[in-house]
């Protein structure tokens, strides 16, 4: 037995909208952005890169030339850089240094973020942990109907009823 409102052996029903897929209408979907600017062919108006792909495809070869340099300036001998007519060149001291430096940095950056939050969180015993700005007693609404009951509104539960079903195993 089919569905009551199908109108073809292709539709779908839905509460709000019957969906038809039949042969005679064929669903079209587009994947253009609507900011894009078509002409006749279907291309965009404006050609070539976004400025966000050239930056990163920039950035990423930025990297890895600095690190080659990194590793050639802080691994290979004086010698051979002094062989290769590169006589100017910072201290090998720096090739630990800045690292470590780094390094450290961003350990104390943990650590002072660690202590600014055990700072601000207050404590235990304080009723801040407890109630908020937002907490509200539930309401008791008395319905005239005895057959329905409207849905209760948002409310935080108390912790005497908390700890009731979570201890002394009351529902």
């Amino acid at each position: 037995m089919k569905g009551r409102n199908m109108e073809s052996p292709h539709s779908v029903n839905s509460p709000r909208r019957t969906l038809s897929l039949s042969k005679q209408r064929r669903a079209t979907v587009s994947f253009l952005d609507p900011d894009d600017k078509t002409s006749g062919f279907g291309l965009s108006g404006d050609h070539g890169p976004k400025p966000s792909e050239v930056y990163g495809f920039v950035g990423s070869i930025t990297t890895v030339v600095a690190t080659v340099i990194f590793f050639i300036w802080a691994y290979v001998p004086e010698s051979w850089l002094q062989s290769a007519g590169i006589s100017y060149y910072p201290s090998r001291y720096w090739a630990l240094a800045v690292p470590t430096y780094v390094m450290v940095t961003i350990i104390l950056m943990l650590g002072f973020y660690i202590g600014l939050n055990f700072i601000s969180t207050p404590s235990p015993s304080s009723l801040n942990t407890v109630f908020d700005k937002f907490s509200r007693d539930p309401l008791s609404n008395e319905c005239s109907l005895e057959d329905e009951k409207p849905i209760d509104p948002i409310s935080d539960i108390g912790l005497d009823r908390i700890n009731d079903v979570m201890f002394n195993n009351a529902t």
